[in-house]
């Protein structure tokens, strides 16, 4: 599937992703390719991107918004920090 991950300065990442792990508001909850249509806001905390280039990317995002459609994964964060 493909992931972006975007804050109001700029694009943080884009890419190739086999899952992505997010911290939504009742917990950690996972992505997987071909999920089905979502919508969610996510609290602060960690992000996780597996597969791609690296086999393993770790931010920590300052709340935001996520969309998964038609295996395109979009994250809105707020603010961001890369580990």
């Amino acid at each position: 599937m493909t992931l972006e991950i975007l804050t109001p300065d700029k694009k943080v990442y884009e890419g190739e992703a086999s899952s992505v792990t997010l911290p939504g508001a009742l917990g950690l909850f996972e992505i997987l390719n071909n999920h089905a249509p979502i919508i969610s806001t996510l609290h602060d905390g960690k992000l996780t991107v597996r597969g791609g280039a690296a086999k393993e990317e770790v931010f920590f995002i300052k709340g935001g918004v996520v969309e998964a459609l038609n295996n395109k994964v979009t994250v809105l964060a707020e603010g961001i920090q890369h580990k």
